[in-house]
């Protein structure tokens, strides 16, 4: 069996390294003309990061992100609403991860071309079209510099990992439309900083109408690290606004972003001057789109973002597509016939991630801020007179059990 994969971003490269772990093979198509380290920081829960230790990546992961110990939730004012352990401090058998996200997507590459040989991934073709037959799918793919060259290649099954704006999905749902967007924007990224606290803390302030995110993605060196930072905020009302277009490489001048960054405040971190010392400033509407009623058509289904873009909220959306490569390539070895596999992967996968999605839009773990300053919109003398611990106890470790990276009690 051969499996066509469309899409070289961490979902699809995770599956070709599922699939040859298990003696199946793949081809990645990727329409960038080249696989570089784009975007700023992301996490990577346990359960995922089980997944990629499984395929012999946890030495290089610690090479180049960093092991998160510990969340903060903060309001706007930087006043503390709820803390945890993370990863394996908080009693998982993985840890979690907060690295950049092309070092990880790289990592994978990487890892594909040494396995599976440097014609594993094609470079700077866009799916353009399939046709589907008895035996398996014809994909036709268009290069994307010159516009007019082509190349077809065949396949038992075709899976599209091609992002939010996937052609697989549009081929199948062409009245979808654009992705849903509430108007917020959110502006990333990153500079080497002076080690706050320990290193290995993030923070989070504020709830959805206006949210900061703070998180080293390096290891520190000579008392420096690479700080990670994200400001989320509304900015237009998104029934007569159109969101602006959705880029790894469209840069903002800092002096959009400053106004709202001041809005934030996290003890003992000078957030304003983190943000002046990012060397660029990336700007991305905050969008996803309404869980679909199937992802699988014949031999062709979809995967990651092209299957289930969320809002990243609760460091689930690197997580969730490294669970679906897992999943795929279990039932493609384990059917009879490549369809059953798709169809038992649909089957799991699909109500998993159309509740993480839901979920997401409502704030996921970090709705518990939103209750908070919703309760107390300035400051608070005691949390406990705002919301009990135990009722932010069950925001928080809710979502972790709906989302599949609960911690499992000892004792």
């Amino acid at each position: 069996m051969t499996v066509l994969i469309a899409g070289a971003g961490i979902g699809g490269l995770t599956t070709a390294l599922m699939l040859h772990a298990r003696g199946i093979r793949c081809q990645v198509v990727e329409q960038a003309p080249e696989v570089r380290e784009v975007g700023v920081g992301i996490n990577t829960l346990p359960h995922s990061i089980a997944e990629l230790a499984e395929l012999g990546l946890l030495e290089r992961l610690d090479g180049v992100g960093l092991r998160t110990r510990e969340l903060r939730y903060l309001t706007r004012n930087g006043q503390e609403v709820w803390r945890e352990l993370r990863g394996m401090h908080a009693g998982h058998k993985h840890p979690q991860f907060s690295i950049h996200r092309g070092r990880l997507q790289k990592l994978l590459y990487d890892a594909v071309i040494e396995r599976m040989g440097p014609g594993a991934v094609a470079t700077g073709l866009k799916l353009s079209g399939f046709v589907q037959d008895e035996a398996g799918v014809t994909a036709h793919f268009t290069d994307v510099l010159d516009g007019l060259s082509s190349r077809t290649l065949r396949a038992e099954v075709l899976v599209c990992a091609d992002g939010i704006h996937s052609m697989g999905r549009r081929r199948f749902y062409p009245n979808e439309g654009p992705p849903s967007w509430q108007g917020v924007v959110m502006w990333r990224g990153a500079a080497e900083w002076p080690v706050w606290e320990d290193g290995e803390t993030m923070a989070i302030a504020g709830g959805l109408g206006g949210k900061l995110v703070l998180y080293p993605i390096a290891p520190a060196k000579d008392g420096r690290q690479l700080m990670n930072w994200v400001v989320n905020v509304r900015v237009a009302d998104a029934s007569v606004s159109p969101p602006p277009p959705e880029s790894w490489s469209k840069q903002a001048p800092l002096s959009r972003v400053l106004p709202h960054a001041r809005r934030f405040t996290v003890p003992g971190f000078d957030v304003e001057a983190l943000v002046r010392a990012s060397g660029a400033i990336f700007e991305y509407p905050m969008a996803d789109r309404d869980p679909l009623p199937r992802w699988t058509h014949g031999r062709v289904t979809l995967l990651g973002d092209a299957a289930h873009p969320m809002y990243p909220v609760g460091s689930n959306g690197a997580a969730q597509a490294i669970l679906d490569a897992r999943c795929l390539a279990d039932h493609m070895v384990r059917a009879e016939h490549p369809r059953e596999a798709l169809y038992r992967y649909e089957l799991e996968r699909l109500p998993k991630t159309a509740e993480v999605v839901r979920t997401n839009r409502k704030g996921g773990p970090e709705r518990v801020i939103d209750e908070v300053e919703r309760i107390s919109p300035r400051r608070f003398d005691n949390i406990e007179d705002v919301l009990s611990h135990a009722d932010r106890k069950a925001i928080v470790e809710g979502y972790a059990k709906m989302a599949g990276f609960a911690a499992k009690k000892t004792g």
